[in-house]
């Protein structure tokens, strides 16, 4: 070897000692790191203490800015089918009143008619009562006529 590499080698040897850090550094750098690993762990604990709770509570909020709007929905849907079947049941009692009404008039042509023919039936019997007593006037037939003149 000759001292120029062993020299190199030296230099090297010194360079790598003066970037090494001393005891001092690293023991302050570990206490350091140990000190901000239990505030971690503190912090960590905290959350998982009050977690659960904000959870709880932020889902209550969310549904409850959700389902107020839901729920007033839910109100006019329930009002305006009461309103539906308020009118429905007015419809049906119309209906059931012009039912009636047009049984009503069915009835009175009913009677119209009858008395209608009734009347009709006492002309013709009176008809044919004068017709077989003989006072009434005297009645040609078609066919005897035209037998007479053809």
């Amino acid at each position: 070897m000759t001292d120029d590499a062993i020299e190199r080698a030296r230099k090297r040897l010194e360079e790598a000692a003066e970037g090494r850090p001393d005891a001092a550094a690293v023991d302050a750098a570990l206490e350091r790191a140990r000190a901000q690993v239990e505030e971690l762990a503190l912090a960590a604990a905290q959350l998982e203490a009050t977690l659960p709770g904000k959870i709880d509570e932020a889902l209550q909020d969310g549904l409850r800015a959700q389902v107020k709007p839901v729920g007033r929905n839910l109100a006019e849907i329930r009002g305006l089918s009461n309103q539906v079947i308020r009118r429905l049941e007015r419809i049906e009692g119309d209906l059931l009143a012009e039912r009636h009404a047009r049984v009503d008039d069915l009835a009175l042509l009913i009677d119209l008619i009858t008395s209608g023919w009734k009347s009709v039936d006492e002309r013709l019997g009176g008809l044919e009562k004068s017709l077989q007593s003989g006072e009434s006037a005297i009645i040609y037939r078609i066919e005897e006529r035209r037998a007479e003149t053809g």
